[in-house]
């Protein structure tokens, strides 16, 4: 068992999740969720361009990019929140064009943010079924009916290896860690096929993001396609299948786990090329060692870090 750095133990996941190295559940399957020369313009303003994408079941496909790069449109046009102005964006293999986030879930793609839509002072039960509680009796004296909230609640976060001794503890008293593997194992409850995790280690330590990363490839080894966002070389490689690193709104770099390795995914995500141009910009400049400054591949070695 692996401590979640809040002296809760999570049992059943793995120590140390790792992208596959062999082929993944549904690798060779039909994508559930796939982009063709999708972009998306706001008046004049080109936010992403020609970006094509599949996310297949049982795989993680790592988006990663640097802040204005096009993950958050990325994210709002695949949750159903933006339209897309070109391209195309298939589910099952059908064009689709969402209106709402609502007819995007109705498809089985669900969204967890960083501010994962949960009550802090709420108990921990009581959000897992935040906006779908089950309720008992007759209509239109219903109840919640909490017995069953509470069971089910324990046996799905168990069922992901979260073990938590308490459920009726508010959950703003868990870590982030811990919030974000509950916000996990409920779109996995209800119902997600495609699981899209919004820069979920972005705020964390190295010991959170370990357990945030574990429970991501629980969600992976059930069958789920999960796309997570990220800026973060090092944590994107430990458990992606896939990668896609996007600049400026375009799709720079689009590869399997076999076909790239963490120094070129970091190099890619440093921006290798800038760097080689800011060194000869400062070249012109008096009082500035530029053999003193980093290589790309010095800066690819040193990690980057959240």
């Amino acid at each position: 068992m692996a401590d979640n750095g809040s002296g809760t133990t999570d049992a059943s996941v793995p120590d140390a999740p790792r992208g596959h190295d062999g082929p993944s559940i549904g690798h060779d399957g039909a994508p559930i969720v796939e982009l063709r020369g999708v972009g998306k313009s706001y008046g004049t303003v080109r936010a992403l361009h020609d970006v094509s994408l599949a996310v297949r079941p049982g795989r993680v496909t790592c988006v990663l990019g640097d802040n204005g790069a096009g993950k958050s449109t990325l994210i709002k046009i695949i949750s159903g929140l933006h339209r897309h102005s070109e391209g195309e964006l298939l589910v099952d293999g059908a064009a689709v064009r969402f209106g709402s986030p609502r007819e995007a879930l109705a498809k089985g793609i669900a969204t967890v943010y960083q501010d994962l839509a949960t009550v802090p002072l709420m108990p921990v039960w009581r959000n897992f079924f935040l906006g779908s509680e089950p309720t008992r009796g007759p209509w239109p004296v219903q109840r919640l009916d909490i017995a069953r909230m509470k069971r089910t609640a324990d046996d799905e976060l168990r069922s992901m290896g979260i073990v938590l001794d308490d459920l009726d503890r508010p959950i703003g008293t868990l870590s982030g860690g811990q919030r974000q593997s509950v916000a996990i194992a409920r779109a996995v409850y209800l119902g997600a096929r495609v699981l899209i995790l919004d820069e979920p280690t972005a705020a964390l330590g190295v010991k959170q993001s370990g357990v945030v990363l574990r429970y991501m490839a629980a969600a992976r080894d059930r069958g789920l396609g999960v796309i997570f966002i990220t800026h973060n070389p090092h944590h994107a490689y430990m458990v992606g299948d896939h990668f896609a690193v996007l600049r400026l709104g375009t799709l720079e770099l689009s590869a399997d786990r076999g076909e790239v390795g963490l120094e070129e995914l970091t190099d890619h995500m440093a921006g290798g090329t800038e760097l080689a141009e800011l060194k000869h910009e400062l070249a012109q400049v008096r009082g500035v060692d530029v053999e003193r400054l980093p290589e790309a591949g010095d800066l690819a070695a040193g990690g980057a870090g959240g």
